[in-house]
C-alpha cells in the first residue's frame, strides 16, 4: 500500500497546495497531510486552526487525511506509517531547497522516498507569502484560496475598532 505523508506549514493553505492533495490522491492508496507545528516562524493561523481549513477543504477525498506535527519530517512518516514524503514543486527555486531535504531525509530514513509533484501552471506564482499581502491590501482572495480561508484572512486584516 502506497502512503504519503505531505508535510508543510501551510499558512495559510492555497490552491497550489490543493492541487498537489488532489492529484497525490488519485496516485497514493492513502495521503496524510500533516500541519508543521512550528511557532518559530510565527504563523498567522495556529496549526489547529490550519488542520481544520485543510480538513474542510480535502474533506471530499476519502483516502486523504490530515494532522498536526512537530519534529522532523521523516520522524512523522515513520509514526504514520508514509513510505514516501510527498513536496509539490511550484519553480525552479523551489527545486535547490527541495532536492536539499529530500537528499537529508533519504540520509535519515532510507526507507521513506520522496516524490515531487509540479503544480499546475496555473497555480505556480500562487505561495502563502503573497496570499497574506494580498490580504493585508484587502484584494480579492477567492482565486488563491478557499472561501473559509479567505475568510478568516479577511478578519484578520480588518481594522480592529
Amino acid at each position: 500500500m502506497s502512503h504519503a505523508l505531505y508535510p508543510g506549514s501551510f499558512d495559510p493553505v492555497h490552491r497550489g497546495h490543493l492541487d498537489v492533495v488532489e492529484r497525490a490522491s488519485r496516485i497514493f492508496d492513502r495521503v496524510t497531510v500533516a500541519v508543521l507545528e512550528n511557532p518559530s516562524k510565527n504563523p498567522v493561523f495556529t496549526a489547529e486552526e490550519r488542520v481544520a481549513f485543510l480538513q474542510e477543504a480535502v474533506g471530499h477525498l476519502s483516502n486523504v487525511a490530515v494532522i498536526g506535527f512537530g519534529g522532523l519530517t521523516v520522524e512523522c512518516a515513520k509514526r504514520e506509517g508514509a513510505n514516501v514524503i510527498l513536496r509539490g514543486l511550484r519553480a525552479v527555486l523551489d527545486f535547490d531547497y527541495e532536492v536539499q531535504t529530500a537528499m537529508m531525509n533519504r540520509h535519515l530514513e532510507p526507507s521513506v522516498e520522496t516524490f515531487f509533484l509540479l503544480t499546475k501552471s496555473r497555480y505556480a506564482y500562487i505561495s502563502s507569502s503573497l496570499v497574506k499581502q494580498l490580504a493585508q491590501f484587502d484584494a480579492p482572495l477567492d482565486d488563491f484560496v478557499p472561501p473559509t480561508v479567505a475568510r478568516a484572512l479577511k478578519r484578520l486584516s480588518a481594522p480592529q475598532a
